[in-house]
Parts: structure tokens; sequence; C-alpha cells
């Protein structure tokens, strides 16, 4: 794989890698330096790179592993940024805004305490837009498990999100 192969390639998946990295390390910076980790290990083994089906798969695989390998070293810097979330509706009183923000840092706080691995697939599932094969291929699990615990993290925000909702009004 020369360069431009590797660009075409490789690449488009920087986004997605990113946002897997800043979902598993909690650190925007951190992030960005395992981004650069990763696309250097996919650039020395590029002469392997053609032997994946899908190199977008592998790619999230590599990110996956060394952001697990970082947390379990326990060099990482905690940090979660709710700033950058902007309401756009022109329409929402101030009110609605507020109580819109405010159900979203409680949706937010239980998908924090999700288990790593139920939180790792909806985020794939769910932010990353990634097929059930992709999901499988990224973590090693077959379908009907990535099925089991996608429903399971589900289940377990809506619930979690309407006792919280029912104990403030109750």
């Amino acid at each position: 794989m020369d360069l431009q192969e590797f660009k075409t390639q490789v690449l488009p998946a920087k986004d997605k890698l990113y946002r897997l990295a800043v979902l598993m390390l909690h650190n925007k910076e951190e992030a960005e330096d395992m981004l650069q980790d990763v696309f250097l290990k996919l650039w020395t083994n590029r002469h392997k790179l053609h032997t994946y089906t899908s190199i977008e798969a592998f790619a999230m695989t590599v990110t996956k592993n060394m952001c697990l390998n970082k947390l379990k070293a326990g060099k990482v810097r905690k940090q979660i940024d709710i700033a950058g979330m902007e309401l756009s509706s022109d329409e929402a009183s101030p009110y609605q805004r507020s109580e819109v923000v405010d159900s979203l840092n409680k949706v937010q706080g239980l998908v924090a305490m999700l288990p790593e691995q139920q939180k790792l697939i909806l985020h794939l599932r769910e932010e990353e837009g990634c097929s059930f094969e992709e999901i499988e291929q990224i973590t090693n699990l077959n379908i009907n498990n990535i099925r089991v615990l996608l429903s399971r993290a589900r289940k377990s925000i809506r619930d979690g999100f309407f006792k919280l909702e029912n104990y403030e009004v109750g």
C-alpha cells in the first residue's frame, strides 16, 4: 500500500476513530495522541492491510485495543466536555432549553455508568452507525451477543431515565 492508497482507504475513518478514542479515554487531548499512535501503527503495518476485508473495522479494532491498553496502564486523565453541545432551536424557551440540557446530562450520566462493553457497542451502533457485522469485527463478539448487549444498554438507560424522572416528580 502506497501513500495515496493509505490516504484514500484509511484516513477517511479519522473522525470515527477519534470519536471512539474520546468515548473510551474521556479526554480530547489523549484521544488526539491516541489517533496519531493508531495511524503510525497502521502506516508501519500498511503492507498487511490488504488482507483485511474492512480496513475501517480493523482500524477501529486497533484504536479500541490501544485505548484499552492505555486505560489498563492507568495513564489517562479523565475529562468530560459537555460545553461543546449546543441547542440550535430558535423556538425553544429558556425553560425548554434548560430541560433538554438537564435530560441530556442525565442520559450522559446513565451512559457513563454502563459497563464498558455495553458502552462501546452502544457508541458504535448509535453514534458511528456501524452495522452489526462491523461491530462483530471490531469487538470479536458474535452478532447475537451484540444484539443482547445493545438491548440491555438501551433498557438500562431507558429504565434509569424514567426512574430519575419519576423520582424528581414524586
